[in-house]
């Protein structure tokens, strides 16, 4: 796979409850996982489903504030299962910290031409 893209926003998502036993890939509190486009290895597809619209928000320009949330780029919501609950929180890449572009962003294969002078 060769990357062409260079991302802008990258998520954490921290489980923040739920038990492993109620999970039927076995999410439990405290695991985190990091992305920015991909779906992270052991994450379950179902709840990425989920997630992804959310970070989509975030690319678009949108922010969780215009669905309740205190936080412009952090949310909490449950899988499409309710085993466990979930903290969304979307970092600027090449943004500044009110997400506005701040030009600074290569392309992958930019980055390794510049690596080989």
């Amino acid at each position: 796979m060769r990357r062409w893209m260079a991302e802008d926003w990258e998520f954490d998502v921290l489980v923040i409850s739920g038990e492993a036993r109620h999970c039927r890939l076995g999410l439990e509190e405290g695991d985190r996982f990091t992305f920015q486009y991909e779906c992270p290895g052991g994450f379950c597809p179902k709840a990425m489903i989920e997630l992804y619209t959310w970070c989509e928000v975030v690319r678009c320009g949108g922010d969780f504030t215009h669905r309740g949330c205190k936080e412009k780029y952090e949310m909490e919501l449950p899988c499409p299962c309710h085993s466990v609950h979930f903290r969304l929180m979307a970092k600027p890449i090449n943004r500044d910290e009110n997400g506005d572009y701040n030009g600074k962003s290569e392309r992958p294969e930019e980055k390794k031409r510049h690596r080989k002078k």
